[in-house]
């Protein structure tokens, strides 16, 4: 699914409009699906990303739900804050061009982008540092073990 079909799918009517028809999905299965925890589901909605519809205590997701928290476990993987996470997804208007969202989210992405090849230059320097560590010390471990073997002949 693109990402502007599932921001698309987000954007659909909230829990208290939906029809009786409407697939609803129960907070367990819906933690089991994205492979997240009740508490963070129950997070999320206190941080207004989602929101269930209520039938006394049970918490039921809808398709919205659903594809918010795609958007939002997305956001997470590729770095974003939960605020900047919601800050786009609220800018969707469904009758709109939505162009402020994509200027927004264009800025975000380059943003998110530099920051995480400054983190990829960081990690590759660290692992030629830490590979010429590992082949000196095998170098100094093969000296080490030839030369008490030459002592003890």
């Amino acid at each position: 699914m693109k990402t502007n079909d599932l921001i698309a799918e987000a954007a659909m009517p909230a829990a208290g409009e939906l029809h009786k028809s409407e697939d609803l999905t129960r907070i367990g299965e819906m933690a089991r699906q994205f492979g997240v925890t009740l508490r963070t589901l129950r997070f999320y909605e206190d941080k207004g990303l989602i929101d269930p519809r209520r039938d006394g205590s049970t918490r039921l997701y809808t398709r919205r739900d659903k594809a918010r928290l795609k958007l939002v476990l997305l956001g997470r993987k590729i770095g974003f804050s939960l605020r900047d996470v919601k800050q786009m997804m609220d800018l969707y208007d469904p009758s709109g061009s939505n162009i402020r969202q994509l200027k927004v989210a264009l800025e975000k992405f380059e943003k998110q982008m530099t920051r995480l090849q400054k983190q990829r230059a960081l990690i590759d320097e660290a692992i030629a540092d830490l590979s010429r560590s590992m082949d000196e010390a095998r170098r100094q471990l093969a000296e080490s073990t030839s030369a008490q073997q030459t002592a003890a002949a």
